[in-house]
């Protein structure tokens, strides 16, 4: 039950760093909001790290998590490119597709869940696809078709999830050093961009600092839980709890922002909670 509830709080935590590195970003470019809250991050994993005292995995296990990093900005990246061009109703749901990357790899390593679980995987599923689905605007911008973006979003679909794959692969020998070397290699992408794309030079202050800094403890501390989740359940059952991070994003934005719910998005949020009830049932 601990990698199922691992799984789960990972994937809430994820949509949570979501939703406040969100609401940052409508103050300041998103390379930012990226680069100070996972900077934030890579120090707080760093410290775990040596609190810890865990020995230096072996090469192959830092590599691949140094892999991870790369698919995780890769996604990152694309995702929010997505959005900006692309329709959300379209690009967020597509997006949401990365918890299939995972689950295929379960199987793929010869994971079985028992048959109540399967068909909560599937519910949870079909329940993130119809949380994130964000009304149509009444006049799509010029040139925006119900097809622009969606290669970004299955982009970003694939990215992230070789990202938490690599997170569970990574995490065999140690979850703080996956998700340390996650950082090792993401934040200085960050910076790259940030330096390459951003026009706000104003001084960020220090209340807008210690926000995007706890960002990055949500979203790595939920890199953490679900490297430790992975390692000690089914990654096809983890992996799709990780993925309801969508769903916890939209509550927040209802909750905080009182943002309307449309009827397919509450019968999704249902649908994914009662999948989630099946597959820790089953």
């Amino acid at each position: 039950m601990l990698p199922l509830a691992l799984g789960l709080l990972s994937g809430l935590t994820w949509g949570s760093a979501d939703f406040v590195g969100g609401l940052m970003s409508k103050r300041m470019p998103t390379a930012i909001v990226m680069v100070v809250s996972q900077a934030a991050g890579l120090v707080f994993v760093a410290g775990l790290v040596l609190v810890l005292g865990e020995p230096r995995p072996e090469a192959r296990f830092l590599a691949v998590g140094a892999l991870g990093g790369l698919a995780g900005a890769i996604g990152l990246a694309s995702l929010y490119k997505g959005l900006a061009v692309g329709r959300m109703s379209i690009v967020a749901p597509t997006a949401a597709l990365s918890g299939v990357v995972p689950v295929l790899v379960g199987f793929a390593q010869g994971e079985r869940p028992g048959p109540l679980q399967l068909a909560g995987m599937a519910v949870a599923g079909v329940g993130v696809l119809l949380a994130v689905r964000a009304p149509e605007p009444r006049e799509a911008p010029p040139r925006v078709t119900s097809t622009t973006g969606i290669g970004y979003a299955l982009l970003a679909a694939l990215f992230l999830g070789l990202f938490v794959t690599s997170l569970d692969a990574s995490g065999e020998a140690s979850a703080a050093w996956a998700s340390l070397m996650v950082r090792v290699v993401s934040v200085p992408l960050f910076l790259i961009a940030a330096l390459a794309t951003a026009r706000d030079t104003r001084r960020l202050l220090p209340r807008e600092v210690g926000i995007l800094a706890g960002v990055g403890l949500l979203d790595n501390g939920a890199n953490i839980m679900f490297a430790v989740a992975s390692q000690e359940g089914l990654l096809s059952l983890v992996a799709v709890l990780g993925s309801l991070y969508p769903v916890s994003t939209v509550l927040l934005a209802r909750w905080f922002l009182h943002e309307r719910l449309e009827p397919l998005q509450i019968v999704g949020v249902t649908a994914a909670f009662s999948g989630v009830a099946m597959i820790a049932v089953g």
